[in-house]
């Protein structure tokens, strides 16, 4: 028994100290790189997806006669992107963007966070879009009755409501995002996952690289959930008061 626990301690030692300088440090630098991947990913998600929510809406909002060409092919154009992208697997966008679109660029950080955007719109806007749709159309209406422009209505009543409504959801997308920062290895970006299998290779040992690097994503989902779910309860707070 006491061999064993010394074998896992110098397991520990080779995967976390061992090394000209701590090997922790570069868990340290792939946890940066994730948060760096998982943040750009997300403003450009959240984008991304405002924009499709706010076409499919008002094209489905559009009456009959009165469909504006220029917004029915917009509208089109977000069905195929939601399509394709929700079709395909992360894993597919990332070596397309990073190997095909992005050959010979070496920003490996930006080309995560465009692949992983991109991909996070069409979930965002579908969810974007359900929020939007929860919102009485009498707002709407009311809105337009006192003369506001619809983009002006929609930007400052229904989306600030149809937010509060989906942040639960917008917060599993992003917890979902910086799980995901574990596939952008494969375009060579020196993420946690990636870190874990150059020191499982040097060491020839991986149960203490990869058992590590799952602890330290469970601990900062743990840690991001509680963020979520204070925020929650804060604007269930201001809603009540």
């Amino acid at each position: 028994m006491n061999s064993y626990f010394k074998g896992l301690q110098d397991q520990f030692y080779q995967a976390f100290i061992d090394g000209d300088s701590p090997r922790y440090l570069l868990y340290l630098n792939g946890l940066k790189i994730a948060y760096m991947v998982m943040i750009g990913a997300l403003v450009l998600g959240v984008a991304i997806g405002v924009v499709l929510a706010v076409i499919r809406t008002s094209a489905d909002q559009q009456k009959k006669g009165k469909r504006t060409w220029w917004l029915t092919l917009l509208n089109v154009f977000a069905k195929v992107y939601v399509t394709v992208i929700r079709g395909t697997p992360m894993m597919v966008q990332l070596l397309i963007m990073g190997f095909v679109v992005f050959e010979n660029s070496r920003q490996l950080v930006l080309i995560a966070i465009l692949a992983l955007g991109i991909n996070s719109g069409a979930y965002v806007s579908e969810i974007i879009r359900s929020g939007i749709q929860s919102i009485n159309p009498g707002q709407m209406e009311a809105g337009r009755s006192l003369g506001m422009k619809y983009s002006t209505v929609m930007r400052k009543i229904i989306i600030p409501q149809a937010i509060k409504n989906i942040l639960p959801a917008l917060g599993n997308e992003m917890i979902t995002l910086f799980k995901d920062t574990s596939l952008v290895t494969v375009i060579g970006l020196a993420d946690l996952t990636k870190v874990a299998i150059q020191i499982q290779a040097r060491t020839y040992q991986a149960l203490m690289p990869f058992v590590g690097i799952a602890i330290i994503y469970l601990i900062n989902v743990l840690i991001l959930t509680w963020i979520l779910g204070k925020m929650e309860r804060r604007l269930a707070a201001s809603d009540r008061s």
